[in-house]
């Protein structure tokens, strides 16, 4: 009687070559999976204590990391509110907040909920007002810190996506650049609309409204100086409110 041969698994076929491939896939795509999720809770951790500081920077609060930020924050803003275009509250917020203004996005501007944080800096009221908009390469953003009198600007500070360094990516890395905003007149007096904006240095005209733009970026420039004219036209009737 002729003997039975045993067949093996023909490691050289096409079809374990896509066995195979297709089972190591599922593996590494489990626990590429498994990680993300893991690390996710610290990643969201680290966003918001990265939102947290840009925040305490347009405050001129900065150099500050960590649990000294996040303590700081939590001293610092009052409440973070969400108002309408109307200027009113439409949710009130809370001392250190992370649940109601802190929460809002573009989206959320677009929709007319407005952030808003109110805060208290060495027993002074100033109020930060988020920013959203378009450079060369990405999007921008940043947040204006106003004076309790709403029409002069205690402080900015902007950030990127990804803008051309030594150029575009002044906005972020130049604090002398974001300090310049120290001051200005959100208004021109006799003037309707939001004055403060960002022009080449050779064309400034009310230097208590308009800041000098990046020397070489004048595309992010103009995207700062819009979003400017944009976001805080969302808020005129709270900043022309008593």
């Amino acid at each position: 009687m002729e003997e039975t041969k045993k067949k093996g698994l023909n490691t050289s076929s096409n079809s374990y070559t896509i066995i195979y491939s297709v089972v190591i896939v599922v593996i590494v795509a489990f626990l590429l999976a498994f990680v993300s999720s893991s690390l996710k809770p610290q990643q969201d951790e680290n966003v918001a204590l990265d939102k947290k500081k840009q925040i305490l920077a347009s405050l001129n609060i900065r150099d500050i990391d960590g649990a000294e930020a996040a303590d700081t924050y939590n001293k610092v803003i009052t409440a973070d509110e969400i108002i309408n275009r109307d200027g009113k509250v439409v949710e009130q917020g809370k001392q250190g907040g992370t649940e109601a203004g802190f929460l809002c996005n573009s989206a959320s501007t677009k929709e007319g909920r407005l952030a808003l944080y109110v805060c208290n800096v060495d027993g002074e009221t100033k109020y930060v007002i988020p920013g959203y908009g378009m450079g060369l390469w990405g999007g921008i953003s940043g947040y204006i810190a106003v004076n309790a009198d709403k029409q002069t600007v205690y402080g900015a500070y902007f950030n990127h996506e990804g803008e051309t360094a030594g150029l575009g990516a002044e906005i972020k890395d130049s604090r002398e650049w974001q300090d310049q905003f120290k001051g200005k007149h959100i208004f021109a007096a006799g003037k309707q609309g939001i004055a403060l904006s960002v022009v080449k240095k050779s064309e400034v005209t009310d230097p208590t409204t308009q800041c000098d733009a990046v020397t070489g970026a004048t595309l992010t420039s103009n995207g700062v100086s819009d979003m400017l004219h944009t976001c805080l036209s969302d808020y005129t009737k709270f900043l022309t409110s008593k």
